[in-house]
């Protein structure tokens, strides 16, 4: 399976709480649901285009609990989300969970990046990582994640948990698609393209013909 890591972010770079203002408190974060307001047709068609891609959900314990406690009280018919959140296979990296209460879940312990890859190495589709910031930047500088899927919100939080905060080794990735929505959320899709180039400025004659 790729493995996939698909997060929602402001322009500078907050991954927390972006779905509701209870999504997630912690650390005293008080600006949650700061993706609402510009949500529209096209990022729900984007995104459940992608969740139909994923044969399993992979998380760290935190978002894990978060997603157990709400997707199963969403009763909409007219979601596009739930029936498939709840069926698929949900797998937890976690030191901590004995057993996980959304069904179907397997807790994965031992070395998280060794367990991930055991995954990655079954047949399917895609392998998706939702929220999860510390594990997701854990994998893909393992150099385990194939793909990124980023939903930019142009608003500027000021506070909260940086998607990309968290120790890493540098990395390199090639955009591979991008959109704008009419609410001016930007959909972008980038794959892996090893370790992050540098190179010294000589002058706009080495860009330009």
């Amino acid at each position: 399976m790729k493995l996939v890591l698909t997060a929602f972010v402001s322009l500078d770079g907050v991954s927390q709480g972006p779905g509701s203002p209870t999504e997630d408190t912690s650390d005293g974060f008080t600006r949650g649901g700061w993706l609402v307001p510009y949500l529209d047709e096209l990022f729900v068609r984007r995104t459940s285009e992608w969740l139909d891609l994923a044969d399993g959900l992979l998380f760290g314990r935190r978002t894990y609990e978060a997603f157990a406690r709400d997707w199963p009280r969403i009763t909409d018919p007219d979601d596009p989300f739930t029936e498939r959140m709840n069926a698929l296979p949900k797998y937890v990296v976690t030191g901590t969970l004995a057993e996980g209460g959304w069904a179907p879940t397997t807790v994965l312990r031992g070395d998280p990046l060794r367990t991930v890859a055991g995954l990655k190495a079954r047949p399917g589709r895609e392998l998706q990582v939702h929220g999860s910031a510390r594990l997701g930047n854990a994998l893909l500088a393992a150099g385990l994640v194939d793909t990124v899927r980023l939903v930019v919100a142009p608003v500027v939080l000021g506070s909260g948990r940086r998607l990309f905060d968290h120790p890493t080794g540098p990395v390199g990735l090639r955009l591979d698609h991008q959109e704008v929505t009419a609410n001016g959320l930007l959909l972008l899709e980038y794959s892996g393209a090893g370790d992050a180039p540098v190179a010294e400025y000589e002058g706009v004659a080495a860009f330009v013909g």
